[in-house]
């Protein structure tokens, strides 16, 4: 059984992101808490909790079509991290001249699946 969990429009660069992203894809889900509790980087909070959503749906969705649900089965089936709207800001300048700040967001999305049907 496969579930899944998004956050969007997260403050943070798409490329930031990915990073920690890329360092969980295919790990088992109690492996990918580990290392995103401990990780140095601030996204790796938001991450962390998406992954427990995740596992949070992958359970409820066990209780609704009555199967056996064991969290030690679940791994990291997908991970990404898609672009969202960039909020434009201006900076001013020397001489009346301005300059443009990008902040960029993140959709971020985690599924999570069986070992044994994912492997």
């Amino acid at each position: 059984m496969e579930a899944k969990a998004q956050a969007r429009y997260v403050r943070v660069t798409p490329m930031k992101a990915r990073r920690v992203v890329n360092e969980i894809r295919g790990k088992r889900v109690e492996d990918a808490l580990d290392l995103l509790e401990f990780a140095p980087q601030a996204v790796a909070r938001d991450v962390l909790k998406i992954v427990e959503s995740a596992v949070a749906n992958a359970r409820y969705a066990a209780d609704q079509a009555s199967e056996r649900f064991d969290e030690d089965d679940l791994k990291i089936v997908e991970a990404y991290v898609d672009e969202g709207p960039t909020m434009k800001r201006i900076q001013p300048r020397a001489q009346g001249r301005a300059n443009r700040i990008l902040k960029r967001t993140s959709h971020i999305t985690v599924v999570v699946g069986d070992e044994q049907k994912g492997a």
